[in-house]
């Protein structure tokens, strides 16, 4: 997940000295997902190394010079911010995620993200539509289009067939990373049917979670 270097570096950063000792990392998901696992580990480690969180805009820093693009982790509410993983920047604020439940997995071996790539479909469409009226369905349905456009750009995990998946079992749309391989099923809460991970399993995914989101003001 992070290379001895990179430990290295960001030790050598906070602290002003070589690492000693050992560190031990598990994560509960793949590198290359696009679920966040590289962003994560190097948070873990910075503030093992700091004794604590340092500002956001700081740890945001430090993840970007060792990897190149970062995910908002640092951020109080992730959820609630439009970023720029390249940036390592926030762009705008969010509107309340609302109340869901995801359950989902991961489509094949990782791909692990190349800070140069900037070959994303544009979505500002979509965004701008959430902005203006958010709401548990339209974000279902514009996380559907998004997942849509950037197959159709990039190729990857198809996320027609878990689509189909969803319809059968009552999803109201489908989550899909755009640098890897996670895919998912978006339901309202409460309404996520008792073979839905089995299902998701049948379709080749693999490390099925179930979660909650949103839901906060």
């Amino acid at each position: 997940m992070l290379s001895r270097g990179q430990v290295a570096r960001l030790w050598q950063a906070v602290r002003g000295e070589a690492p000693r000792g050992r560190l031990r990392l598990v994560a509960g998901m793949p590198p290359g997902g696009g679920a966040g696992a590289s962003t994560a580990a190097l948070l873990a480690v910075l503030r093992c190394a700091a004794g604590g969180a340092m500002a956001p805009g700081d740890e945001a820093a430090l993840c970007l010079a060792l990897e190149g693009a970062s995910d908002p982790l640092m951020a109080p509410r992730p959820e609630r911010v439009l970023w720029a993983p390249r940036a390592g920047q926030v762009l705008a604020a969010l509107p309340p995620l609302p109340a869901l439940e995801v359950v989902g997995g991961f489509a094949g071996p990782g791909r692990r993200t190349d800070p140069a790539d900037l070959g994303f479909a544009d979505i500002s469409d979509l965004l701008a539509d959430w902005v203006r009226a958010p709401g548990r369905g339209r974000l279902a349905a514009l996380a559907s289009e998004s997942a849509r456009r950037n197959h159709a750009l990039r190729g990857g995990p198809d996320p027609a067939p878990v689509l189909a998946l969803g319809r059968d079992l009552g999803a109201m749309g489908v989550v899909a990373a755009h640098t890897g391989t996670a895919l998912g099923l978006i339901f309202a809460p409460g309404q996520v049917p008792a073979g839905a991970a089995a299902a998701l399993r049948g379709l080749g995914l693999a490390q099925v979670v179930r979660f909650r989101a949103g839901g906060r003001a």
